[in-house]
């Protein structure tokens, strides 16, 4: 039984106004958290010097971000089940702004991975709150508009990270990374205790401890062994640790059915657990972009942070402008119209960075990031929407907590194992990236026939009723 409401309403002509700001404030915060996520990666020369650890250190400051996330998101679903959405989101906020103070006062490299770890604890939860409120304002017929919008946002973070991290370390230092990052979400803050309200129904759940325990060692310790620099014995083990702790963790949820942490319902669903892998391979894809191109641009071609950040705006700007356009697209004609392009663009991409030599002209990289960019909006707005669209409404809140562990997990350790194995050659990670892709182009090419005709890659649920008495706030 769902605990989850959908408020039934009249047909209107357009969603309340107070429903869009409610919208607006998590896409806010969603800005906020994704665009911290990769704030550093431009700053790594500085804060490797600044605080006397190699660059390969410093990378953790990334990765242990958004492994705290996968660590905390699988528990997010009992959360919105348990907690109503404005005292949850003010408190992920709260979690937010003492990470980001702490960060930006930390006398040591150690304090301020703490910092950054409690940043991503409190992010965490927002984005999970965001799909949620998604599965209860928007029918699943025109989710694919909204979730181009949402990706228009997390696109236009990452776009933007690199060009303010990289001219804000130029003249001010790291530190004004974290203090001004503190000032966007005190209004942040503000903004949700103006706009945010309940909108969903809360029951006692059980918050199963050990399942928690198990999610969040399983994951630390996929991200750890497959990052490496901890040599081969400790790989050895934090692999083998964590994927024991994996598998008793899903066993464990089989076994408390209905009282389960997460819900592995979905994943019965062939198109979700397809929309699940083809997600993986294109957030490692991503991550590579996002933490290798700058260690290219910066040490192999001798560009500033600031000069980076310039270099890789183009890219963001057109995932952002894409993702919208995706959306209609995929609302009009399912996922089939979009993910064999993304899955075809995205492995031309990596495949063209892993060929680029040292002394290739820098064009040619911006240009192979150009395709990877709208290669990204090409699919991870259809496949978020899919993974939406394949469950029942009252799965939405484990659906999306599923789809977010493996957004974040991918990243974190995708982009950990890049990095590692760039460390000698960059193009030795892009080559990795690109073998990977292939794989992402026969999942793209599986999903669009299994979802041709089918009433899932129109925005109807399997399973289930839609909802299609409300439309989607306008943004």
């Amino acid at each position: 039984m769902t605990l989850l409401a959908l408020r039934p309403t009249a047909a209107e002509a357009r969603t309340p106004r107070r429903d869009a700001a409610i919208l607006a404030a998590m896409l806010t915060a969603t800005f906020l958290t994704v665009i911290s996520a990769t704030l550093t990666t431009v700053a790594g020369p500085a804060l490797s010097r600044d605080l006397g650890v190699p660059g390969t250190t410093v990378q953790w400051l990334t990765t242990g971000y958004m492994l705290a996330m996968a660590a905390v998101i699988p528990a997010t679903p009992v959360l919105t089940r348990r907690f109503r959405l404005r005292p949850l989101y003010l408190t992920a906020m709260t979690v937010f702004l003492a990470g980001t103070v702490l960060a930006a006062t930390a006398p040591g490299f150690t304090v301020l991975l703490a910092g950054r770890m409690t940043q991503a604890a409190g992010g965490a939860v927002i984005t999970p709150l965001l799909l949620t409120v998604v599965a209860v304002l928007v029918p699943p017929q025109r989710r694919g508009r909204t979730m181009g919008l949402i990706t228009l946002v997390m696109a236009g973070a990452p776009a933007l990270a690199p060009v303010l991290a990289g001219l804000v370390v130029d003249c001010l230092g790291w530190r004004a990374l974290f203090w001004l990052t503190l000032s966007a979400a005190a209004a942040a803050l503000a903004l949700g205790l103006a706009t945010v309200r309940d909108i969903t129904t809360t029951g006692p759940v059980r918050f199963d401890l050990r399942s928690a325990f198990l999610a969040a060692a399983g994951l630390s310790g996929i991200v750890l062994g497959v990052a490496g620099g901890c040599g081969p014995l400790a790989t050895i083990a934090a692999l083998t640790g964590g994927g024991a702790a994996l598998v008793g963790f899903v066993a464990r949820q089989r076994r408390l059915g209905p009282l389960a942490l997460v819900n592995l319902h979905p994943f019965r669903v062939p198109q979700f657990t397809g929309a699940v892998g083809m997600l993986a391979v294109t957030m490692v894809g991503l991550a590579g972009s996002l933490l290798l191109l700058p260690i290219d641009l910066q040490h192999i071609h001798g560009h500033s942070a600031g000069q980076t950040g310039l270099l890789l705006l183009p890219g963001g700007l057109v995932t952002g402008i894409l993702a919208p356009l995706v959306g209609r697209l995929y609302d009009r004609h399912g996922p089939a119209a979009v993910l064999p392009t993304g899955a075809l663009g995205l492995a031309a991409a990596l495949w063209t960075l892993a060929l680029l030599g040292p002394h290739t002209n820098t064009g040619w990289t911006i240009a192979a990031h150009l395709l990877l960019s709208a290669s990204i909006a090409f699919l991870t707005t259809p496949l978020f929407t899919l993974g939406l669209n394949a469950t029942a409404p009252d799965q939405a809140a484990d659906a999306g907590a599923v789809l977010n562990t493996v957004q974040q997990i991918a990243s974190a350790a995708g982009g950990g194992l890049l990095v590692a194995i760039g460390s000698g050659s960059v193009q030795a990670g892009f080559r990795t990236a690109a073998v990977l892709s292939l794989a992402g182009i026969v999942l793209a090419a599986c999903l669009a026939r299994s979802t041709t005709g089918s009433s899932v890659s129109r925005g109807r649920p399997t399973g289930s009723r839609a909802n299609t008495s409300r439309r989607p706030p306008t943004l």
